[in-house]
């Protein structure tokens, strides 16, 4: 089968690769698409270099990058009772730049809306995932709360918004002038261009704090937190080659020791729960994936490129 791999840090490369076995929990899915996600990108890089100390020193550990996907059941283990094939699913797996993955039944695959084209759907996991869980789990966002988005028109912040809706938010979004009608039409209530406008300055004040730019400080954040609010940080700027995004990370959570407002950084872990959350959220119409641009899967190191640009407006597709 066709899949990236990478024997060293560096760019990606298309190679032919045994297809993966099926084991007696397994389930075979052919990919018909997935997306590019800015971890995989710090780890093609190897850098920030502080992290090759879990990634691999010299070389990956895993040569198998790519996690979300999106396609259909081609064959099931003996012990599989909730998949067959033809069933259309997504979910989450290492490896998934390829044309097959195997994923245990009770792990990171749930059907797919019939309603979610396979594009759409190969966009949501990695993405979407850290908007549920950052929100719910790590924002503890209610019902009629003011959630705050910085950075609301990237492949996190367009779900951000969205799932913040769906949970009974009042959103507020903010972007640069070009993504401004893109944010409203997700359903903030309101939405800030950052170009005219220092959300950080304003009278509003928020229950939480969304930060996939991470492009303010502890002391600007913390105007517009309310007594006891949280700041969620999902997105840092690149930084330097040794510490990378972690040194805004880590500036953020010392200067907010002392204070009465929380923040706190988190990576998303892949689950079938949530993943069956956010199937009922697309079902529903309630989210609904925006795509940026789409590549090939001999494409990827373009996609790559593109995203680190910085100016995707959602997510970018691959295509298998």
């Amino acid at each position: 089968m066709r899949a990236i791999v990478c024997n060293s840090y560096g760019p990606p490369e298309l190679q032919e690769i045994e297809q993966p076995g099926l084991t007696d929990d397994g389930v075979l899915v052919r990919v018909h698409a997935s997306s590019v996600n800015p971890a995989e990108l710090y780890a093609l890089a190897g850098r920030p270099y502080v992290a090759r100390l879990m990634m691999g020193l010299r070389k990956p550990k895993s040569n198998r990058p790519g996690a979300d996907f999106a396609g259909t059941v081609e064959a099931v283990g003996k012990d599989v009772t909730e998949f067959r094939p033809g069933d259309e699913v997504f979910g989450g797996k290492s490896g998934a730049y390829a044309e097959y993955v195997v994923v245990a039944q009770d792990q990171a695959v749930v059907a797919k809306p019939a309603n979610v084209p396979f594009e759409r759907a190969g966009v949501v996991g990695t993405a979407a995932l850290t908007a549920l869980q950052g929100l719910r789990d790590k924002g503890h966002l209610e019902p009629g709360q003011k959630v705050l988005v910085n950075g609301a028109s990237g492949g996190v912040g367009t779900f951000a918004v969205q799932i913040a809706k769906a949970l009974g938010a009042e959103v507020t979004g903010v972007c640069s002038t070009r993504n401004v009608e893109i944010v409203r039409s997700l359903g903030a209530d309101h939405v800030v261009d950052y170009t005219r406008e220092d959300f950080t300055r304003g009278e509003a004040r928020y229950d939480l704090v969304f930060d996939v730019a991470g492009s303010r400080s502890w002391s600007e954040c913390k105007r517009v937190l309310a007594p006891g609010a949280t700041l969620v940080m999902v997105g840092a700027p690149k930084g330097g080659r040794l510490l990378g995004p972690l040194a805004h990370v880590l500036r953020m959570r010392l200067a907010s020791l002392r204070s009465r407002q929380k923040a706190v950084f988190f990576i998303a872990q892949f689950n079938q729960p949530d993943l069956v959350v956010l199937r009922e959220l697309l079902e529903a119409g309630k989210v609904t994936p925006v795509i940026d641009k789409r590549y090939e899967l001999s494409e990827i190191g373009d996609a790559f490129r593109y995203l680190g640009e910085g100016h995707a407006q959602g997510k970018i597709a691959v295509a298998v």
